[in-house]
Order: C-alpha cells, then structure tokens, then sequence
C-alpha cells in the first residue's frame, strides 16, 4: 500500500472489522467494555472524521487520551505566553492552534487585536528567518509539542547558535508522552485496558521507552498511524493481544517508525533540551520530568530568561471540563458547555480550540451520533 486512498478502501476495512468482530467473539465474558484510550489528538480526530467508533462492536470503548499538547497546557502558561508577546519591540510567533486558546483574561488572538505583534509560523525555520529580517526587534518562537516537534525547535537553536542570532528565542512548552502515560496509568479512577500508541511521537523515540507500559502495568499497547486501516489494524492487533493473552508492545505503524527510533533526532534533543524537575498539565496536575527546558549553554536563546512572566498557576473556568476530558475521565458531550456556551467559534477550553482538540472533534465529526447517545 502506497497512496491515501488505499488506506481508506471500505473493502478492506470492511475485512478488518469482520476480523475484530471474529477476536472479540472469543474473548472471554466482560461485565463492562474493554477501554482502550488512544493517546493522540490525531488518532481521536480520524476516529470521529471516519466515524470508526459506531462500526466498532459495542464491547469496544474508545477513550480520548492527552495527546493534544496544545490542549495541555494549562492557563497560566498561555497568561506567560501573552506576557512575553506584550513586551514592547517582541514579535511572538506560533502554531495556529495555539491563538485562540483562552488565557485567564484574553487569548493571544485578542492580544494581537489589542496592537500586539502576534504572528502565525508553520515551523520555528519561519521564526528564525524573521529574526534574521529583523535584527532591531526580538523574535519568540512559542515551542509547543511532543518529541514529535521537538527536533525542529533544537535544530533551530543549533543553527541560530552557529550563526550568532542574538535577537531569537524559544518560550519552551514542549512536554514528553512517557511520563504523562505513567501517571495515566496511576490515577487510581481511571480504568484502561489497552493504548493506541502516538505514530509520530514513537517515529522519534522508538518502541523502547513504552516497554513499561507492558511490563509493569500489564497494559498492551500498538503504535498506530493515522488512516482508518491503521486504527482499525490497530485495534485488531490489540484484540488479538487479548484473546492470546499476550502483553506486548507492537508496531503497526512500520512503514515510518522504527523500533529504534530517529537517532539523529534524539542526539538533536538530547544536545539542546533537558528535562524539567517537574511540569504544570491541564487536568492532570504537576507531573515530574514531563516538560523540556533548554541546557545552560543555550541559556541566551530561553524566552523564560529573558522575559519576566508572571508564572502563576491559574485554575480552569469553573465551566470548563477540559481536564477530565484530558484524562478520558470524561467524554467531551459529558461536559454542561459542551456545544452550547462551548464552541469553537467561542471556545471556554483548549480541548474545542485545537485541531487535536478531544472536543473538536467531537463536535465536527460526531456530536450528532453522540448526544444521541447521550443518557437523558
């Protein structure tokens, strides 16, 4: 299989499904559904674009994982984001996920409103070249991401590096998925039965590091990509997991990622971030070891250095429930403001906000099928 379309044929979904409908035939009795949370924003947004969830038996129950690092973040560090961005002379670039998320006051789109220059990047390469185009004001790049992002953000600090730019600088929120699956995985009133696994994130770091999640916690996990037959396979993968009663960590995703990871991706990282002693998440509280900061030697390229912010930790909107949509505690048209208050054209949570957003997708894709499912 080499093209798009091959990975949406409905024969050969149609065949996978009559597979999974074979392995969940010959599992043993449940009392409740097998829950398997699928880490990514990705995974959940073609999930819902395909509508997967209502082909897949009733014994199957897809749980939204943390996986949206834009929905992660909690406010206070959006509130630093705007701090930095409002500093007289400073061009803030970004994503454009990352505009309309909410601060405790205002987001960075209402900032940019409001005569702050704000400007939308599609890599920290673009916040680099404006930099060099102008050398009188100080350019941040807002580093946002898992390991899948991380390389283009250390690369760019390399070559800014080399090449003497002294008006560059990265307000660093790039956050790791192995310490943020670990304390899924010990939040005593979260029940999991499996995990598809981050394609992208796992292209970076390997198969290695997600050996714990099979060893000590008994979970299986396979590392999936991003079409429909490689969430379906996925699934099957992980039913015949169950059936054999296997506990292993598998890779349907092959035809990018290796079991080894991208070393030259990983010195990349290794050479410019190091961890933080701990991290701020959305809906999952501080968890230690889970954000990147940068090293000592690149001390003159950190945002945080150079800017004073504000550092508060700031509580979510009362009616916003985005943290227990985070941690798959929660189905997002569970929530009171789901579709009504909550939209993304008025966003109250980072979930309805990002492309990877639990929420959004629910609402572009699936908020019909769902509040029908909705209990009364």
């Amino acid at each position: 299989m080499k093209y798009i379309d091959e990975f949406r044929d409905p024969v050969a979904g149609r065949r996978v499904l009559k597979q999974i409908e074979g392995l969940v035939a010959r599992l043993k009795p449940r009392t409740a559904p097998l829950k398997i949370m699928e880490v990514c924003g990705g995974h959940t947004h073609s999930i819902f674009k395909f509508g997967l969830e209502v082909m897949l038996p009733d014994v199957i129950e897809l749980v939204h994982g943390p996986g949206c690092p834009v929905c992660v973040l909690p406010v206070g560090r959006i509130d630093d984001a705007i701090a930095i961005a409002e500093q007289p002379n400073v061009i803030f670039t970004t994503f454009g996920d990352a505009m309309r998320v909410p601060g405790s006051a205002k987001s960075l789109l209402a900032t940019r409103a409001g005569g702050a220059d704000i400007r939308t990047v599609y890599s920290p390469t673009d916040a680099l070249a404006l930099a060099r185009a102008n050398p009188g004001r100080e350019v941040v790049f807002f580093g946002l991401g898992f390991e899948t992002t991380v390389p283009a953000t250390a690369l760019t600090i390399l070559e800014a590096d080399a090449d003497n730019i002294d008006n560059f600088s990265v307000f660093s929120n790039h956050i790791t998925i192995i310490p943020t699956i670990n304390a899924l995985l010990e939040t005593p009133d979260l029940t999991l039965d499996g995990f598809i696994g981050p394609g992208h994130v796992t292209m970076v770091i390997g198969l290695e590091p997600y050996r714990f999640v099979a060893e000590r916690f008994a979970k299986p996990m396979v590392i999936s990509g991003f079409e429909p037959l490689d969430i379906l396979q996925a699934i099957q993968m992980l039913l015949a997991q169950f059936v054999e009663g296997r506990c292993e960590v598998e890779n349907q995703y092959r035809r990018l990622v290796r079991d080894d990871g991208n070393q030259a991706a990983l010195r990349a990282i290794a050479e410019v971030f190091e961890l933080r002693p701990f991290f701020e998440w959305r809906g999952l509280g501080s968890i230690d070891h889970s954000g990147l900061t940068l090293r000592e030697r690149f001390a003159r390229f950190d945002a945080e250095r150079r800017f004073t912010t504000p550092k508060l930790t700031v509580a979510d909107p009362k009616a916003c429930q985005c943290g227990a949509v985070l941690k798959g505690a929660l189905k997002p048209w569970e929530c009171k403001v789901f579709g009504t208050a909550c939209t993304p054209q008025t966003p109250i949570g980072a979930c309805m906000v990002s492309s990877e957003g639990a929420c959004a997708a629910y609402y572009n894709y699936g908020r019909l099928t769902t509040l029908r499912r909705a209990p009364s």
